[in-house]
Formats: structure tokens, C-alpha cells, sequence
């Protein structure tokens, strides 16, 4: 049985032609799949041979709210998603001026054991599959009522990690017979796969690429980011300007600060020479308590002198804002509290 929202739409006709059917029939069920239909049955203008030819060889993949939370502070929506395999992943819808924000997930669980994060805890289950991502923006949208403008894929998982799903849901969401979200309204995080940050590159899509440095050398990154020993920092940022030359889209910098090991001034200096020739955008992040990880964030002092002094050196740097505080709603530890 195949999940029609894996396939891509001109993979989509061809399936359709392959078992008999019009090729105009593909935009008729692309066009159900993305506005949430549950099965067949509510693809109206199919005749009943067609759904029924459907139902034998294919399936409506779908994904329930377990739980839900409603910031009482800004209105940000956490929700834990169950897939049919009993499996669960997180997603945030966010309300900004621009429009409606959704960070949603791209694995069930993650191996990348960067040790401020939630997420990784208990390692990879699997990948999600492009339908799997597609339906949190999906069933978010339908649950809100609303039109979500903008995802950013940084959620539970390394999305560089699943690839192949990862780059066909972007296809997919873009697509104009879909949800038709422009590519400059997406934004990849990426803990720093270098093949595939190459691979991405080629792919020439005008996505925001946002890269998870969070350290200014790589003696501490090796200590916070297990990624770090097999790509460094300086093959990270070769493959970053290589990105930028083949895109010609700046690439932002998210950098979580992390009390007494990567916050000091001269973590400051270190940082805005590593990413001033690449005219990014440094997001400060204060970390985020874990329980099982000892890692505390600075006074709101603390973190202001950091953002000032990369500023004061050329760098555009600002703080990101704290959403869904009352929540749990940064990545991970809903899950994580219900597994």
C-alpha cells in the first residue's frame, strides 16, 4: 500500500496513467491530499471506480493530536502528534506579524547527540517519511483554521539527515496545485552535515539555510556537538560559502548560549571571526533546560554583552524571542515527557 502523499505530482500522473486512470485525475487528488481529506471518500469529484480502484493499492496517511498546549502568554500551539505506528513528534505553530509560523519535525527522535538538546535523547528511531512531514503543516493548518505562511523545518530531527524526504516535502509544500508556500518562506536548520549541505546547495532552492554552530572553536564544539569531530568548523563554513555562491542566499547562524562554555566575551571575538566574511545573521539563543544535561543559561546581562560585543565587531546578531515559555514548546521535551 503507497501513501499518495509521498509522491511528488508529476510522479503522481504517472502512477495514475499506470493503473489506468486520466492524467487530470492527478490535480483533482493532489489538490484533496493537501487540504486534509481523511479518505477517499471525501475526494467528491472522483467517481466511486476510481476511489475504489484507489482504496486497493493506496492509502490516506494521516496523523491524530495526542496533545495539544496553548501558550497563555503569546498563543503559540504545541502539539504532540501520534502516527499510526504509535510513534510521536512535535510541532509549534508560532504567530508573528508576517504571518503564521509552523516548526515541525522531520525525524522520530534524532542521532546527531548534540548534549543541550532534548531531542536526541534515546537516538534516531527513523526517518519520517515526506508525507509524514507534510501532514503536521497539513493538520496544524486545519486544526487552527487558518493559513500557515511560513515553516521552518527544526523540529524534533536533522532534516540534512533524511534527505531524500526531506527535499521531496519541500517540493511538495511548494507546489502550486498544494499548499503552494513559497521557497523564500522556508527555513532548513542543519547541526552541520557537510555532503549534504553540497548536495542542497545544487539543488539551487531559494530556502533560508540556517546552520546550528553554537561554538566559536572546535575544541568547544567537539565537547557540545558530536557532529563536530566528523566535520569541523572551517569544512563547515567552506561548505556555507559554497551554498551562498551557488544560492546567492545569506545563511543565518544560530548559536545557543550556554553559561560558562561558550558565552564569554573572547567567545564573542572568536565567533564574529569565524562568520564576518559570510555576512550572516548570528541568532543568540539562551539554552534551553534539559534535565538530564547540566548546562545552564546566563543572566539576561550576560547574554546582552555577548549580542553587544558581536555588533560592535560588524556582526548582526539578536536574541531570539522565547515563545511558548509556559508550554515546553522548544523541541523535544513534550516527547520526551511522554515517552
Amino acid at each position: 500500500m503507497l501513501d499518495l502523499k509521498d509522491f511528488e505530482y508529476e510522479e503522481l500522473i504517472e502512477y495514475l496513467i499506470s493503473i489506468g486512470e486520466k492524467r487530470f485525475r492527478a490535480e483533482q487528488i493532489f489538490s484533496w491530499l493537501h487540504k486534509g481529506v481523511e479518505s477517499y471518500d471525501e475526494m467528491t469529484n472522483l467517481s466511486k471506480l476510481a476511489r475504489e480502484k484507489l482504496k486497493e493499492r493506496t492509502y490516506v496517511s494521516t496523523l491524530s493530536i495526542r496533545e495539544k498546549y496553548i501558550s497563555e502568554i503569546d498563543g503559540t500551539v504545541k502539539y504532540l502528534f501520534e502516527l499510526p505506528d504509535g510513534n510521536c513528534i512535535e510541532s509549534v505553530v508560532m504567530r508573528y506579524h508576517h504571518g503564521i509560523t509552523i516548526c515541525i519535525s522531520s525525524q522520530i527522535g534524532c542521532r546527531m547527540g548534540c548534549r543541550f538538546c532534548a531531542s536526541t535523547i534515546g537516538g534516531l528511531y527513523r526517518n519520517l517519511t515526506s508525507g509524514e512531514i507534510l501532514n503536521q503543516v497539513i493538520f496544524a493548518q486545519k486544526d487552527i483554521g487558518e493559513r500557515i505562511s511560513n515553516i521552518v523545518i527544526m523540529g524534533i530531527g536533522e532534516p540534512l539527515d533524511n534527505y531524500d524526504n526531506v527535499l521531496k516535502f519541500l517540493h511538495n509544500v511548494n507546489h502550486e496545485k498544494g499548499l503552494n508556500i513559497g521557497y523564500r518562506h522556508i527555513t532548513l536548520s542543519t547541526c552541520g552535515v557537510v555532503p549534504a549541505i553540497y548536495r542542497l546547495a545544487d539543488e539551487k532552492l531559494p530556502i533560508t539555510l540556517t546552520i546550528s554552530l553554537h561554538a566559536p572553536n572546535d575544541e568547544i564544539r567537539d565537547s557540545v556537538m558530536p557532529v563536530n569531530h566528523r566535520y569541523k568548523i572551517d569544512e563547515l563554513l567552506e561548505a556555507c560559502k559554497y551554498y551562498i555562491d551557488k544560492t546567492n542566499r545569506r545563511i543565518s547562524f544560530e548559536y545557543s548560549l550556554i553559561h560558562g562554555v561558550n558565552d564569554s566575551i573572547d567567545n564573542a571575538e572568536e565567533l564574529a571571526g569565524l562568520v564576518s566574511d559570510l555576512h550572516g545573521h548570528i541568532n543568540l539563543i539562551p539554552v534551553n533546560k534539559v534535565e538530564e544535561r547540566d548546562f545552564e543559561k546566563g543572566s539576561n546581562e550576560d547574554i546582552r554583552f555577548f549580542q553587544e560585543k558581536l555588533v560592535s565587531l560588524g556582526v548582526n546578531a539578536t536574541v531570539r524571542r522565547e515563545l511558548g515559555a509556559d508550554i515546553s514548546a522548544s523541541c523535544g521535551q513534550l516527547r520526551k515527557k511522554v515517552l
